[in-house]
């Protein structure tokens, strides 16, 4: 299974799905044009990542290796809310199949709204986020 990496632009994040290598993110702004045709490729490339490498135990994310998911978004809209809520509950499905999953939810210091965005999402998936203060980039 090739990795999906998408590059961010102004209204884009950037996207790394990679397994192999451990690194799954999404960083930056949300807020395409078209959110469904932007996020539906993330949302099929995991599911497609479950049957074809979670199903067959290619790789299994236990308690010495979890599947750590980081969120370092800037800025998304309400529509890419939906979307990252809906890429999020792909990871809780697989957690409920007994794969250790950790949602790094990275946030810059003072920005209360961006943290309180991950708190109301880990609230609604009623999965615990684990939030990653970082020093504000200018």
């Amino acid at each position: 299974m090739e990795p999906l990496i998408i590059e961010a632009t102004d209204k884009t994040p950037g996207i790394i799905l990679d397994p192999y290598n451990d690194l799954f993110e999404i960083s930056g702004n949300s807020r395409p044009e078209n959110v469904r045709d932007f996020y539906d490729p993330v949302i099929n490339w995991l599911i497609e990542f479950e049957k074809e490498v979670l199903d067959r135990n290619v790789i299994k994310f236990d308690k010495k290796h979890p599947l750590n998911f980081n969120l370092k978004m800037n800025y998304f809209n309400s529509s890419s809310a939906k979307f990252l809520y809906d890429v999020m509950s792909e990871l809780v499905r697989f957690h409920k199949k007994g794969h250790i999953i950790r949602i790094l939810w990275y946030f810059e210091e003072e920005d209360e709204d961006m943290k309180y965005a991950g708190e109301e999402m880990s609230e609604l998936l009623e999965v615990p986020f684990q939030f990653i203060e970082t020093p504000p980039t200018d």
